[in-house]
C-alpha cells in the first residue's frame, strides 16, 4: 500500500506542478458544454436570398413585404434582389447565396385569373439543413398568402416549386468534407504538435541548435515535414472516404487537382497554427490537454455539422476567423457541388495568408537557444 500511495502522489505533485495544465483540464468540458451547446439546435438566421422579380407586380409585391416582415422579426433570411435569374442561381452554385426565389414573368396575372400562379425556391441541397430550414419557411409564406385574413373576391393559390440544384446528399456525403479536415488537424497534432514536444523533451532538438542550420530553415523544415504528413492523411482520407461515401467526382482529374490544392493549403495552415501554439511550450502533457479544447473549439463552429448562420453571433466571429471553416466549404464545394476553383479561391486564399501569418509568428517566436 505504500509503494502505491507514493505511486499515486508522485502523479498528484506531477499534476500540480503544471498549471497549464490544470486550467487546460478544467477549461475542456466548460468549452464543450458552452460551443456545443450553442452549435447544434439554433435557428437559421441571416441566410443570403436572392430574389429575381419578373413579374414587378401588386402579387409580388406582397411577397416583398411578407419578406420585409421576416427580415425584421425572425430573421430567417435577408433578401438580395437580382436582375436575372441565371446569375442568382451561379451564386447559389459558388456559396455567395443560401437559396433564391424566382417569381415569374405575369405571376400577379395568374393569381388573379386563378391560372396556376408559381413561384421557384431554388436551393444549394448540399447542406440539408439550410435547405429543409428555406422550404419550409417558404411553404409556411405561401399557405398564409393563400389564406389572407381577409378573404378576397378572387380566390388566389400561389404554389411553390422547389428546384434542388444537386441530385440527393445522404448525411455520410454532407460529413465528407469535415472528415477530411478533421483527419488533417488530427495528423498536425500529432505529427506537428505531440511530438515536436517530445523530441523538445528528449533532447532532440538540442542536437539541431548546435549545427550551424538557422532559425527559419529549421521552422521551415518541421513545419513542411508536418505538411506533408497532414497532406498524406488528408488524400487517403478523400479517396477512401470518397468511395465509401459513393462521391465519384474524386476520380476527375480536373477535381483530384482542385482537392490537392484545398488539401496542401489546408495542411499548411494547419501546421503553421499548431507550430506557433507549441513553439514555446516545454511540458509534453500540456499539448495532449490542450489538444481537446483545440478539436472542439474549431472542428465543431466550422459547419462541418451544422450550418454557421445557426450559431450566435459571438460563435459566427470564431467560426469566420477559424481555418476549419475555410477548408469544410471548400472541400464542400469541391466534392459535393463540383463547383470549381472559382468557388474556392476565396478559401485558398484566405488559407495561405492565414498560414503565412501563424509561420511568421513561429519563426519569430522560435528559440535558438537552450
Amino acid at each position: 500500500m505504500n509503494r502505491m500511495w507514493a505511486i499515486v502522489e508522485r502523479e498528484l505533485r506531477k499534476f500540480f506542478r503544471s498549471p497549464w495544465l490544470m486550467v487546460s483540464a478544467m477549461l475542456l468540458p466548460l468549452v464543450q458544454l458552452i460551443v456545443l451547446g450553442n452549435a447544434f439546435g439554433g435557428k437559421i438566421r441571416d441566410a443570403r436570398l436572392g430574389v429575381v422579380d419578373y413579374d414587378n407586380g401588386t402579387q409580388s409585391l406582397k411577397i416583398k413585404e411578407a419578406f420585409r416582415a421576416v427580415e425584421a422579426n425572425i430573421r430567417t433570411f435577408h433578401p438580395i434582389y437580382y436582375d436575372n435569374e441565371k446569375q442568382a442561381v451561379a451564386d447559389v452554385r459558388n456559396g455567395r447565396l443560401d437559396g433564391a426565389l424566382v417569381i415569374p414573368v405575369e405571376f400577379s396575372r395568374r393569381v388573379y385569373e386563378q391560372n396556376h400562379p408559381q413561384i421557384a425556391l431554388v436551393v444549394d441541397n448540399t447542406d440539408n439543413f439550410m435547405t429543409s430550414t428555406l422550404v419550409d419557411e417558404f411553404t409556411a409564406l405561401t399557405q398564409a398568402l393563400n389564406q389572407p385574413d381577409v378573404q378576397p373576391r378572387l380566390v388566389q393559390q400561389i404554389a411553390l416549386s422547389t428546384v434542388e440544384l444537386y441530385p440527393y446528399i445522404e448525411y455520410m456525403k454532407y460529413l465528407l468534407p469535415g472528415s477530411i479536415a478533421l483527419a488533417m488537424f488530427v495528423s498536425v497534432m500529432i505529427g506537428g504538435g505531440i511530438v515536436y514536444i517530445d523530441d523538445k523533451a528528449r533532447g532532440v532538438h538540442e542536437g539541431y541548435l548546435v549545427t550551424p542550420i538557422t532559425r527559419i530553415e529549421l521552422v521551415m523544415g518541421l513545419n513542411v515535414a508536418g505538411a506533408l504528413k497532414a497532406m498524406m492523411a488528408g488524400l487517403v482520407i478523400t479517396i477512401v472516404g470518397g468511395l465509401l461515401a459513393g462521391v465519384g467526382s474524386i476520380f476527375s482529374p480536373r477535381v483530384l487537382l482542385e482537392l490537392l490544392l484545398m488539401i496542401t493549403m489546408t495542411s499548411v495552415a494547419f501546421i503553421a497554427m499548431m507550430s506557433l501554439l507549441m513553439v514555446r511550450v516545454e511540458d509534453p502533457l500540456v499539448p495532449r490537454a490542450v489538444f481537446g479544447i483545440l478539436n472542439t473549439l474549431l472542428f465543431f463552429p466550422s459547419g462541418a455539422i451544422y450550418p454557421i448562420k445557426a450559431f450566435p453571433k459571438w460563435l459566427q466571429a470564431i467560426a469566420y476567423i477559424d481555418p476549419f471553416s475555410y477548408a469544410v466549404h471548400g472541400f464542400k464545394a469541391l466534392l459535393l457541388k463540383e463547383a470549381g476553383i472559382t468557388a474556392i479561391w476565396g478559401d485558398v486564399l484566405y488559407l495561405g495568408i492565414f498560414g503565412t501569418l501563424m509561420l511568421a509568428g513561429a519563426t519569430a517566436l522560435f528559440k535558438r537557444t537552450l
